[in-house]
């Protein structure tokens, strides 16, 4: 992606910022970064913090701009395509970070047919730790997905899939994943306290646990089965406690809770999409 791209986003919460962040922390000039956005304090805070150009009409950034990033709570994205009708063009390229929303529905709610990318990042991208997938719809060309990359890029790692039914199963894994571990993450630590360990000592323990497995993850060379085989002495500590886990159907726990945030996302799409 050249750095002469003009890139806006509707939205400067916390994936917005984000990827602005990123995308600054990359060496991208913050002079071809826009953002809009109906918090005005907001958007003082992110010219103060990064020296964008802010907007209150999000149809004046677009008119600035030749990449827009709707990063917008799902419940008001019908009403901010509506508000772009009159302003978008047929070479402005839309790429979606909001959860939920069919990219044909944002077609719709935009009146045409547009080159347009629906993806799904998660929360540690406001870290630049994140995980993205991305769907092009027929309209995105090749020089088109480079730009999406790079710039999703910017706050973790990014992939394609070519079904867009698959960012519903994306949104249940990593979309939703973080809260996953939050929740192991705060059930060791009520345990260690019962265990009788002080409150302060326990969440250490627990947080960095988590932390340091998922390092070991990332970087080893093995998959998660070797490594946790791997610290599981036969008759040890952590085999009775994977033995109490898998006494209790853990595995199909994990399937039952990621078929329902899977069976969510696409309710979700679907009553949000009937919007008109």
């Amino acid at each position: 992606m050249q750095n002469k791209t003009l890139i806006g986003f509707i939205g400067a919460g916390n994936m917005g910022y984000a990827l602005i962040k990123g995308l600054i922390n990359s060496g991208y000039p913050s002079e071809n970064i826009k953002a809009s956005d109906a918090n005005e304090e907001l958007l003082q805070k992110r010219n103060e913090e990064f020296g964008i150009n802010v907007y209150i009409d999000n149809a004046e950034l677009l008119k600035a701009c030749d990449v827009i990033v709707l990063a917008v709570k799902p419940q008001v994205l019908n009403e901010v395509c509506t508000g772009l009708r009159d302003s978008i063009k047929p070479n402005h390229l839309v790429i979606s970070i909001v959860a939920g929303i069919r990219a044909n529905d944002i077609n719709r709610w935009l009146g045409g047919e547009f080159a347009l990318v629906r993806s799904m990042p998660n929360t540690p991208a406001l870290m630049q730790q994140g995980i993205t997938g991305m769907f092009a719809n027929k309209l995105v060309n090749d020089e088109q997905k480079t730009i999406v990359t790079t710039i999703l890029s910017t706050v973790g790692q990014c992939f394609w899939v070519k079904e867009e039914k698959l960012i519903d199963a994306i949104t249940a894994i990593s979309g939703s994943g973080p809260a996953y571990f939050f929740l192991l993450m705060q059930s060791m630590t009520q345990a260690a306290i019962a265990l009788g360990l002080d409150k302060e000592a326990a969440s250490a323990l627990s947080v960095q646990t988590s932390y340091g497995a998922s390092m070991m993850a990332v970087k080893s060379e093995e998959d998660p089965q070797t490594l946790r085989r791997n610290v599981t002495s036969p008759n040890g500590t952590t085999q009775a406690a994977i033995e109490s886990f898998q006494d209790q159907n853990f595995e199909g726990i994990v399937a039952t809770a990621t078929r329902a945030a899977y069976d969510k996302a696409h309710e979700i799409s679907i009553e949000l999409g009937e919007k008109e």
